[in-house]
């Protein structure tokens, strides 16, 4: 379960639902604080609320949780090379340090060579010789994740809803 893509699909599922934060905190019986928080990746919605909002979009706790992220601009990390540089950093910007290397680890040198450019002031060796060794498992989900999120920010652009 990651806190990001979750923050980020709740955002995505208000605004294609036409609420504004408030509104949906009227729905809920919360405040607008709460919701900020949920869409920042501050914190999460408790039980109670998530099953308020399953019911609310007409979509499962796990759907929520776990959201279904259609392919709908790149299917694989290798493919990060296809989005504009500023659009790509500004959404590699919601990672921090730590995955950004790990996800490198697993990545062909042309990847590699673009995501030290994005972040020239990260250095890639010295982290790397630092985090050491890594399960693929873990390289796989960090790039699924990013992956994810670039699905997400066009199905946002787009106001697709998925689920």
């Amino acid at each position: 379960m990651n806190t990001q893509i979750i923050s980020r699909y709740l955002q995505l599922l208000r605004k294609n639902h036409n609420y504004t934060q408030e509104e949906l905190a009227k729905k809920l019986d919360i405040s607008r604080q709460a919701i900020s928080k949920w869409e920042t990746g501050t914190t999460l919605p408790d039980l109670e609320i998530l099953l308020k909002i399953s019911k609310l979009y007409g979509l499962t706790i796990n759907e929520i949780l776990e959201p279904a992220i259609e392919t709908k601009r790149i299917s694989d990390f290798e493919q990060i090379s296809l989005i504009p540089e500023n659009e790509l950093r500004e959404i590699l910007e919601q990672f921090d340090t730590h995955s950004l290397v790990i996800a490198s680890m697993g990545a062909s040198p042309e990847i590699n060579e673009l995501l030290e450019s994005l972040f020239q002031d990260i250095d890639y060796n010295t982290l790397r010789n630092h985090i050491g060794l890594v399960k693929i498992e873990e390289v796989e989900t960090i790039q699924k994740e990013i992956v994810a999120m670039i699905n997400l920010q066009v199905m946002d652009d787009k106001k697709i809803i998925c689920k």
